[in-house]
């Protein structure tokens, strides 16, 4: 079952669950529910199970933090691992290469504690549905998403070095070659941000390549990966994204 789906099935559980265990006092036609509805044991041994196959689910360990990772501004050890996650996983779920790939920094709503990392710890660090899609821009409209970024005191990416100078994005090179603006970039985002959101107005223009994927699978996906590798899940800072003074 689809990751999502799952967590759709446990709102609506949790729902019915809250729903029969409260006083119900319901009239139709002049048939009467009453409060003895929460005593239902036939409904609630119904759904429990379900109900503890899902918290199973959200508490079952991906990975390990050695010093838990936090997101900051303009680059982080958080932020480096999330778009390394959507560059590296998007790559293998679109079959062709990413040049470079970002992550808002309003979406992300968390951060990896230190010690194991759960299905869980996922969800409340991305808790939105957005999914991992592409696009193909030209070399100036990248430039003028970079900018943005620049003007929003920079976001986690992955393929981009640059540096921020006046709230604009300078000195900027995409797989360690120099941003050409005639150029054809392909570059991984969300789909709220493809759609222009966050104030990407620039990037609406282009089609997106869209297969369904979810950004937080690739990070649970990219964790376990790490896991199966005998890595634990760090990060590191290389300067991909610096202030002009510092």
């Amino acid at each position: 079952m689809r990751l999502v789906h799952f967590i759709a099935l446990c709102l609506l559980i949790s729902t019915s669950l809250v729903a029969y265990s409260q006083d119900i006092n319901v009239g139709y036609g002049g048939y009467m529910i009453d409060g003895s509805a929460k005593k239902d044991s036939a409904i609630l041994a119904l759904l429990s199970p379900y109900k503890d196959s899902i918290n199973k689910r959200m508490k079952g360990v991906i990975g390990f933090s050695v010093n838990g990772l936090f997101k900051q501004q303009p680059e982080s050890k958080l932020g480096n691992l999330m778009a390394e996650a959507v560059k590296t996983i998007g790559e293998t779920v679109y079959q062709q290469h990413i040049d470079a790939a970002f992550i808002n920094y309003g979406a992300v709503r968390g951060y990896i504690p230190k010690g194991n990392i759960t299905i869980g710890t996922v969800f409340e660090l991305m808790p939105f549905d957005n999914l991992l899609v592409l696009q193909k821009v030209r070399g100036d409209s990248l430039l003028s998403f970079l900018n943005l970024i620049a003007n929003k005191n920079g976001w986690p990416v992955s393929g981009i070095r640059m540096v921020i100078k006046d709230k604009k994005a300078i000195n900027v090179f995409v797989n360690g070659n120099a941003l050409n603006t005639d150029s054809v970039y392909t570059i991984a985002n969300s789909d709220y941000i493809a759609n222009g959101g966050d104030d990407a107005k620039m990037l609406k223009i282009f089609p997106q390549i869209n297969k369904g994927y979810l950004i937080r699978d690739a990070l649970i996906t990219y964790i376990s990966k790490l896991t199966d590798e005998g890595k634990p899940i760090d990060a590191k800072t290389d300067k991909r994204v610096v202030y002009a003074n510092e």
